[in-house]
C-alpha cells in the first residue's frame, strides 16, 4: 500500500484516535502497509504541527506509542466539562503514598511496601489493583515467594510518561498525582477507599506523611539493608590491630 503524506497523515491520525491506547509505531506501520522510517517521519511532522497549530490537542509519545491528549491551556475547560460527565477517580493519600512507594522502587512486594509504609497495605494495594494504576509482576524468588508489584500502563497513560525513566522529581509527582488523580480540592478520600484503610491496621496514623517522606524511609531501608550485608571485621583482625597498638606504646615508653 503506497500513499502520498498528506494520505499517510490522516490515516494516521484516524489510527491514533480510534485506539484504545497508544498505538506502537509497529502496529501503525503494519495497518498503512508503509515502512516504520516513513512512519516515524510522518507522526514527528505530525507532532510539530500539532505543537505549532492553534489546535486543542497533540499527539505525545507515551508508554511505548502515540495517543490524543488536550493541550494543557485547555486543561480547565475540559476538566469542568469531564467533572459534568462522570465523578473524578480519587484516591486516598495512603493509596498515593503506596503508589509513590512502587513507582519509584518497583517492582516491590507486599512485605516489603509495608515494612516501609508502616502499615498494613493490602487494602491499598487491592485499590491500586482495581483501578488499574499497578498490575501484578510475578513472585520473588524468596521465601513464601510474595507476588511483585510494579506500575502499569494506565499509570503511564494518566501521568503522559513514556516510561519510567521519565518520572519526575518526587515533589513534582506529588502535585502531578493531584492534579491527575484527585478532584480540584486535592486528594479526597471516598467511603470505600476510608473503610479499606481503617480496617488495614490503622493506615491513618495521625497526620500522613508526604509522598517525599515517604519513598525517603524506602532509600533509607535500602541503606540499611547494604549496611547490614557488609561484612563486620574479623576476630583476628581486631586482635591483630590491639597487639600492635600495644606494641606501639611499649616502643614509645621504652
Amino acid at each position: 500500500m503506497t500513499m502520498n503524506l498528506t494520505e499517510l497523515k490522516g490515516a494516521l491520525e484516524a489510527i491514533i484516535y480510534a485506539a484504545d491506547g497508544p498505538a506502537t509505531l509497529e502496529q501503525i506501520a503494519k495497518a498503512v502497509g508503509e515502512e516504520k522510517a516513513v512512519v516515524s517521519a510522518a507522526l514527528d511532522e505530525m507532532i510539530a504541527a500539532c505543537a505549532t497549530e492553534d489546535r486543542g490537542m497533540e499527539i505525545r509519545a507515551v508508554a511505548g506509542g502515540y495517543k490524543f491528549y488536550t493541550k494543557p491551556q485547555h486543561h480547565e475547560v475540559v476538566r469542568r466539562f469531564i467533572k459534568g460527565l462522570r465523578p473524578p477517580l480519587r484516591l486516598t493519600m495512603p493509596a498515593l503514598e503506596t503508589l509513590a512507594v512502587i513507582a519509584y522502587r518497583g517492582p516491590a512486594t507486599g512485605p516489603e511496601i509495608q515494612e516501609i509504609r508502616g502499615v498494613n497495605v493490602s487494602g491499598v494495594i487491592k485499590t491500586l489493583l482495581e483501578k488499574r494504576l499497578i498490575v501484578t509482576a510475578g513472585r520473588k524468588a524468596v521465601m513464601g515467594r510474595p507476588i511483585m508489584y510494579r506500575t502499569s500502563k494506565e499509570f503511564l497513560m494518566r501521568f503522559g510518561l513514556s516510561d519510567l525513566g521519565e518520572l519526575p522529581s518526587l515533589k513534582e509527582f506529588e502535585q502531578l498525582a493531584r492534579a491527575a488523580l484527585a478532584a480540584d480540592e486535592g486528594i479526597a478520600p471516598n467511603e470505600s477507599d476510608l473503610m479499606e484503610a481503617m480496617n488495614g491496621a490503622d493506615d491513618f496514623p495521625g497526620e500522613t506523611a508526604s509522598v517525599n517522606e515517604i519513598v525517603a524511609v524506602s532509600e533509607a531501608s535500602t541503606e540499611t539493608e547494604t549496611a547490614k550485608q557488609e561484612p563486620p571485621a574479623t576476630t583476628e583482625a581486631a586482635q591483630a590491630a590491639a597487639e600492635r597498638s600495644e606494641q606501639a606504646r611499649a616502643e614509645s615508653a621504652s
